[in-house]
């Protein structure tokens, strides 16, 4: 059988999963219950609750007699190296853009990746069906990006048509068809097979999955040759190399894995019974020992510190809290997490070093439904030195803002030391594209949709290392801190609420240190929320007035995140996410202050 191999790569929300759900549909390669479904390959919680691709995921369809291998991306760049996984595997990408936002800073980071790859380009100008769509202004952002970011003459001779994802219908030229035939089509026709060598069986591992049957599963594209069950396979690890043999081999169809005999050249396959495989090993044949290149990953940016929980109220909702079982779930995440780096600081604190706040947070919630309760402390940027000079990381950083809410924006990312490098003005919004501190951005997105009342659009992506700028304020407010432990009641938090933003309810439990609040000011206020009303047998009239109180903010983990000052920590449980200050006795943070 002959074989196309290709990715979808797209910016977050442009439509990828939408696509490939259709694709799926139209080919008949689902079971009647999957094909009910909706975003039938964002397979876990978290990427159904937050609408976007985290994990990188296989799947298959057959067409005019041509197997094409799909691998479904991640839009963000936070989850970078999960894109550049899936591209080791392809011979050809089909770029998703959206026909009204047009290329964004995620579609220029996937793009870039693509084309350093040297990998052949269908273009998508989905959502044609928008109100706003301008598809062919989209079409020529799309090219002109590509020649920006260096693509090849034939890179730039690219096929592209028109889509309406969620319909299931793609179309070339100005004819809109109900149907995807078109887009079949072209990828067998543009898409070139799979390069395959002569000789014995090479596979890189690209991904890795796990059953408590069939051990460890190793997942890639066969370079050349074959494997057959039963036989012994020779790991070729970055530090030493060790035999394995075959339990048994997949080949993939719709959401299914089918079991073959025998995996062929060409093919994106799994392989079980590979313990102590890692992502980026190759596998060979034993009479041939020959790794491949191993996967380039870009470094890490940010990095957080995690340490087991110690607040007053530590072991009371997680089920796993010790040091040693928080780092055995680290260590078994660096085996499928290729972007994250982990280092002991101490037995009781780790430094996580990711690719964003994203990619940080969204282990940190994964840890959390499992049962983990922990603290981290404030994110921050790793500095390089280079030529003599400390040098930090910068994002591209893209913002689309009604005008009358430039002028805020424009002021505010001023004060974070932003520089603007592209300006578009039209239909009352504003488009501006900026290069900033990564760090500037800590904070930043819920102070943005502030100013912009909700209407504000941003993202960003890693430009590259720069100047370090010096300091940064992000944050003008305080803290409001519980100098009691006890309940909250809804008598104190009336007293105190024109002055403090709450984040908690009329009978929360706190303890002395906890953070219950935001402070207008800049300066940290000790507060004590445990007071109530006397009561007495006495009324007086008009004495009893009514208490209404401002609804309380509820953060999301990321958000929390973004609020954390350096001398304060998130408790993070499977059941609550609670601020607190490093050192809970107030007059130990004066003594401290002092120092």
């Amino acid at each position: 059988m002959e074989f196309r191999n290709i990715a979808i790569i797209a910016h977050v929300d442009h439509g990828k999963t939408t696509l490939v759900d259709a694709m799926l549909k139209q080919a008949k390669a689902l079971s009647r219950h999957d094909a009910e479904g909706e975003r039938i390959m964002d397979s876990n919680d978290l990427e159904r609750e937050r609408g976007i691709t985290i994990l990188a995921k296989n799947t298959a369809v057959e067409w005019g007699g041509v197997k094409i291998n799909i691998v479904d991306t991640p839009g963000h760049a936070d989850f970078g190296g999960e894109v550049e996984r899936a591209l080791s595997m392809v011979d050809g990408v089909l770029l998703l853009v959206d026909a009204a936002e047009g290329p964004m800073p995620q579609t220029r980071f996937v793009l870039k990746k693509a084309i350093e790859a040297h990998l052949k380009p269908i273009v998508v100008i989905n959502k044609v069906d928008k109100r706003d769509a301008r598809p062919d202004e989209v079409l020529n952002e799309t090219f002109d990006l590509m020649a920006e970011l260096g693509a090849s003459n034939e890179q730039l001779d690219f096929p592209y048509l028109y889509a309406v994802g969620r319909e299931g219908a793609a179309w070339l030229g100005s004819q809109p068809k109900p149907d995807l035939s078109d887009l079949f089509e072209t990828i067998l026709k543009h898409i070139p097979a799979p390069h395959i060598e002569q000789g014995a069986f090479q596979l890189r591992v690209a991904n890795l999955d796990y059953s408590a049957y069939l051990g460890k599963i190793a997942i890639g594209k066969v370079h050349r040759g074959t494997i057959r069950k039963g036989q012994t396979v020779l790991i070729l690890g970055e530090h030493d190399n060790r035999e394995a043999k075959v339990v048994a081999a997949f080949t993939h169809k719709g959401l299914e894995r089918l079991e073959v005999d025998e995996v062929t050249p060409g093919d994106i396959v799994a392989i079980a019974g590979m313990e102590g495989v890692e992502i980026g090993d190759t596998l060979t044949a034993k009479e041939a020992p020959e790794a491949l290149p191993r996967l380039a990953v870009d470094e890490p940016t940010v990095s957080i510190t995690l340490t087991p929980n110690t607040s007053p109220f530590a072991g009371k909702e997680g089920k796993f809290v010790t040091s040693r079982q928080i780092r055995e779930r680290l260590m078994k995440e660096l085996e499928t997490n290729v972007a994250l780096r982990v280092i002991e600081v101490t037995p009781d604190t780790f430094e996580l070093h990711g690719r964003g706040e994203l990619h940080l947070s969204v282990l940190l919630e994964t840890m959390r439904r499992e049962g983990f309760e922990f603290s981290v402390g404030q994110p921050s940027v790793l500095l390089k030195e280079m030529d003599g000079q400390v040098q930090e990381p910068y994002e591209y950083l893209v913002v689309d803002v009604p005008e009358a809410k430039f002028g805020p924006v424009m002021e505010s990312l001023g004060a974070r030391k932003a520089q603007m490098v592209h300006m578009d003005q039209g239909d009352g919004r504003v488009r501006a594209d900026f290069i900033i501190p990564a760090r500037a951005l800590f904070g930043f997105r819920t102070h943005f949709l502030s100013i912009t009342g909700g209407e504000g659009i941003m993202s960003h992506n890693f430009h590259g290392y720069g100047p370090h700028v010096g300091g940064l304020e992000t944050r003008t407010t305080g803290s409001a801190v519980a100098m009691e432990a006890g309940v909250a009641y809804a008598y104190s938090l009336y007293r105190l609420q024109e002055r403090i933003s709450f984040f908690i309810d009329p009978g929360t439990e706190v303890y002395v240190g906890m953070i219950v609040g935001e402070n207008s000011r800049d300066n940290d206020l000790n507060v004590n929320v445990n007071i109530n009303k006397k009561l007495t047998n006495i009324r007086a009239a008009g004495s009893d007035e009514n208490i209404r109180l401002i609804p309380p903010r509820k953060f999301t983990l990321e958000e929390a995140l973004e609020f954390l000052a350096p001398d304060e920590l998130l408790e993070v449980t499977p059941k609550s996410l609670r601020l607190r200050k490093r050192v809970l006795d107030p007059a130990g943070r004066k003594r401290a202050e002092a120092v």
